[in-house]
């Protein structure tokens, strides 16, 4: 978690008027693109909702979540069974055996075990099991004041129905959802993840149009970067200080995204200390600070990609609009100005593409375009490209 979250007042006051639905007619997506914050705009939501009365579960959803309805319908119970472990339902009192005449008090509660037993013993599909459990729990929790429960999940792009295997976790979960909002249950769904998310949801279900706000977060402005960067430093009351070329330099070099703000400032705090100590005059070292990040954060993804892929990543970034969005035409008109055997013709960008999506290294948007799936990888791969291949020079 970052000392303190920048530009993302917008955010929170959307999901603040979400949590003041009765009922519960519009569920949250936060999307965006890997660096910009997702997961810590999750991390900052949940005591919003606590001090607003609803009970906050969830989790990273790996693909082993989205293997089969039952697999995701068991996350959802275990994570429901964190916040209801200690919710007590019915209290006995057996006779012990022996010749004391002491009696046991039994305390049953909404623990994991419980809320199995009420999923395996209700007849009927996965799904008649899953709203079973909840809208159970929701029976006894109703008259405690508690205003509801979020089920939040990052990650949810690894979601997904699997035909083939008649299995399907993804419409499973929405279709869960649906119908308990409809009796009235105020259960919110929560879905962080990348841009592609949403049009899984709506492939999955036509309906999930109708249920989420979708929330895209983008990279930080010029000025939310600055305060990210220098309000920390004010708070903590820090007797190191930078100055505004160093702030304008982490700024460019971030690109506002601010996992790479957390990245560069941790770099330059530690090389500032090394340089002062040393007796020299502090300064960003760009440079160094590029390399270290090429090591530790694009190296690993670029290592992923055959050679043909990079040749077409290669052939991406030479397009003017490599940064936001791009179509398989525009790629295979970029391509056509490399040497012929190293071109694209559409039908084989479009393999290469779907290849390279599911590597995370390009996301494909609902309206057919493209755009690489990592914040300023196209720097990245211009740096490993001679200046004849920046000028599709191949190879």
């Amino acid at each position: 978690m970052p000392p303190y979250l920048a530009g993302r007042e917008e955010e929170k006051s959307e999901f603040g008027r979400l949590l003041d639905q009765g009922p519960i007619l519009v569920n949250m997506i936060l999307t965006g693109r890997r660096g910009v914050g997702k997961t810590v705009l999750l991390d900052t939501l949940k005591p919003l909702a606590i001090q607003r009365g609803w009970l906050w579960v969830g989790t990273d959803l790996s693909e082993t979540a989205s293997v089969s309805e039952e697999s995701i319908a068991t996350r959802m119970i275990t994570d429901l069974s964190v916040v209801t472990s200690n919710i007590v339902i019915s209290e006995s009192e057996i006779q012990k055996s022996g010749f004391t005449g002491r009696k046991e008090k039994i305390t049953q509660t909404l623990d994991f075990p419980f809320l199995v037993h009420i999923f395996q013993t209700t007849p009927g599909l996965v799904i008649d099991k899953l709203k079973a459990v909840l809208e159970y729990v929701w029976s006894h929790l109703e008259n405690k004041r508690i205003r509801g429960v979020i089920f939040a999940y990052d990650e949810a792009q690894n979601l997904a129905d699997h035909a083939e295997e008649k299995q399907f976790p993804l419409s499973l979960l929405l279709d869960t959802f649906q119908s308990i909002q409809k009796k009235g249950i105020p259960f919110m769904l929560v879905l962080t993840g990348l841009p592609n998310l949403f049009p899984k949801l709506v492939d999955a279900r036509t309906f999930a149009e109708r249920m989420f706000r979708i929330v895209e977060i983008d990279r930080l402005t010029e000025e939310a970067s600055k305060e990210a960067i220098l309000k920390p430093i004010d708070d903590a009351d820090c007797p190191l200080k930078l100055n505004r070329r160093s702030v304008k330099t982490i700024v460019t070099m971030s690109g506002g995204y601010p996992y790479f703000i957390q990245f560069i400032c941790r770099e330059v705090y530690d090389l500032f200390i090394q340089q002062l100590s040393a007796g020299k005059e502090a300064h960003v070292p760009s440079e160094a600070i590029t390399r270290k990040l090429d090591t530790d954060f694009f190296a690993g993804r670029w290592s992923r990609a055959t050679d043909r892929q990079r040749d077409l990543l290669m052939a991406i970034v030479c397009l003017d609009n490599c940064d936001s969005e791009f179509t398989v035409q525009e790629v295979v008109e970029v391509s056509k100005k490399m040497p012929r055997k190293l071109g694209f013709n559409r039908s084989h960008a479009n393999q290469m593409l779907t290849s390279l999506c599911e590597a995370g290294l390009v996301f494909k948007s609902r309206h057919g375009k493209y755009s690489l799936g990592v914040p300023l990888l196209s720097a990245f791969i211009k740096r490993q490209m001679s200046p004849d291949q920046l000028n599709l020079g191949f190879p």
